[in-house]
């Protein structure tokens, strides 16, 4: 029986997708072709979504492994350090846009503006990264890599505002397809390429062109085909986009600059293999980081929900100390597994000894939970809608990240870059700590003034209503001794007061009528 590799539901969707795209392009169509995906595939989203965030979290460590064993430290380092750049670059493409796009349903911009917007910042962080290489005095093959992975990180800001429309429309598994699709591919090209030259350069080279055309052939055509149409770009509403995102681009920026700092410092000092082994070193402290993620942020509306509510506040402070707590004993048990086999691990798959850097493991190991927990904090402030106030933190925090690194990379190597970076986030951490409770009890005072004045209004009220009882009752007695006044009834002896006319017999009350028995009063009553 002859292989029918049509079977196989990858092989169709990937035939389907070539058919589709050859034939819009043959007719001329690109952009009126039909969408054929359905939204609210919650299951699938969050799959997909998985797959490609776990994709893509994979492509620098994976090829440091790749580029230690075909190429050696010393150009693994110089590769790790080109991408760490370029990661701290694409913050300066994506502009802290994500976020704010999603979760503009109404679309007070158009995608048009989101496009535009994009585009500028990319073409920006080029501009910017090419003019860091001229003044680090990068050339041939250093300057090479640097900017074959700076194109590569570009192409993956430009994908994301088109992936960001897709999740707007509610088809983030199409998102997340793209970038699992982009990220492993980037892997395989690279991967290929160096086996086959043992060039770095051309490695990167290849990279960029990978992830160019898995843009052009699958990440553009699903934002066109599977959205609907947009509006036309307005200059007003890119500009205001531009303001309105500025101030979450200088936090997120500000932070990834403080993260990166002992990096940075170690270029100008020692030598490059030291970048590899930094890198190495922070890997298993960032997978505290997304573990604890994973944890706390399907949390987070449910704390704003338990914010909203004025009742539940010191619940709301619970869920931190438990969240805070959870990160503390993902850190023990990263550092026991470290400890028994990890190192070995690491070893064995970068052809590095690092049982030499045991002690600089549980120092980085400490510096991964204090970063988790700086990051929940930031979150929870942000819930607080007080994230304005966390700026000026890392203002200060990236004041000391000038100095300290310095200091210590100077006088004690690799270790003082590790210990820096520990203080550092300590630093940070006490600031974000302080500034919690500055924020929680300025609220919990508002709170305080807010029921006072509810229970001044209420009180109010009442008072208000028991004064209209008394006025009313004291109209009705006026109005009664004013009938009264009007009719009297003379009871002294004599004459009645009107002359020829017997004075009238007043009339008792029913219940003082002498005929009308006891028992018979109590049963009417």
């Amino acid at each position: 029986m002859a292989f029918d590799p049509n079977k196989f539901f990858f092989t169709r969707a990937v035939n389907g997708w070539c058919n589709r795209l050859l034939g819009a392009v043959t007719e001329g169509e690109l952009a009126d072709q039909p969408a054929e995906y359905a939204s609210h595939r919650t299951t699938r989203d969050y799959i997909c979504n998985t797959l490609g965030t776990s994709a893509w979290g994979m492509v620098f460590p994976v090829l440091t492994i790749v580029v230690t064993q075909l190429a050696g430290v010393e150009l693994a380092g110089m590769f790790s350090l080109a991408f760490v750049t370029g990661s701290l670059l694409m913050i300066l493409a994506n502009y802290g846009v994500r976020t704010y796009q999603i979760s503009d349903l109404d679309e007070a911009h158009s995608f048009s503006d989101y496009q535009l917007n994009r585009w500028l910042t990319c073409a920006a962080m080029l501009v910017v990264g090419w003019i860091y290489c001229f003044i680090r005095g990068y050339a041939g093959e250093m300057f090479t890599i640097s900017m074959g992975v700076y194109v590569y990180k570009m192409v993956d800001g430009l994908a994301d505002v088109y992936e960001g429309r897709l999740q707007q429309k509610d088809k983030l598994y199409l998102a997340g397809i793209s970038q699992a699709f982009r990220s492993v591919l980037v892997l395989v090209v690279f991967s290929v390429v160096l086996f086959i030259t043992r060039s770095v350069s051309v490695s990167c080279i290849a990279m960029a062109i990978a992830a160019g055309v898995s843009f052009i052939v699958l990440t553009l055509p699903l934002a066109i085909w599977e959205t609907p149409t947009s509006a036309r770009a307005s200059f007003d509403s890119v500009v205001a986009l531009f303001k309105q995102c500025a101030p979450l681009f200088v936090a997120l920026f500000l932070y990834s600059l403080i993260d990166n700092m002992p990096k940075f410092v170690m270029e100008g000092v020692l030598s490059y293999d030291n970048q590899l082994y930094y890198n190495v070193l922070y890997f298993p402290a960032m997978g505290i980081l997304l573990t604890a993620q994973l944890i706390y942020k399907p949390m987070l509306v449910k704390m704003a929900a338990v914010w909203a509510d004025p009742e539940k506040r010191k619940r709301f402070d619970m869920i931190i100390v438990v969240i805070v707590a959870v990160i503390v004993g993902i850190t023990v048990v990263m550092a026991l597994i470290m400890g028994w086999i990890g190192i070995t691990v690491m070893s064995f798959l970068y052809g590095v000894n690092f049982e030499q850097f045991r002690g600089l493991v549980f120092i980085m190991l400490a510096a991964g939970g204090v970063t988790a927990c700086i990051d929940f904090l930031y979150q929870v402030v942000t819930v607080l809608r007080q994230q304005r106030t966390v700026t000026k933190l890392y203002l200060i925090t990236f004041g000391f990240s000038l100095f300290v690194p310095i200091l210590l990379v100077n006088f004690t190597g690799l270790p003082g870059a590790v210990i820096g970076y520990l203080i550092v986030m300590c630093i940070l951490l006490v600031l974000l700590v302080w500034e919690y409770g500055k924020v929680r009890m300025a609220l919990a005072e508002r709170d305080k003034q807010a029921a006072a004045a509810h229970a001044t209004r209420v009180v109010g009220r009442v008072v208000s209503t028991e004064d209209a009882s008394r006025a009313s009752l004291s109209r009705r007695l006026r109005r009664v001794a004013h009938i009264s006044h009007a009719a009297p009834v003379s009871l002294s002896r004599g004459r009645p007061p009107f002359a020829g006319r017997p004075a009238a017999r007043p009339q008792l009350p029913p219940q003082s009528s002498p005929r009308t028995p006891r028992s018979l009063l109590l049963l009417t009553r």
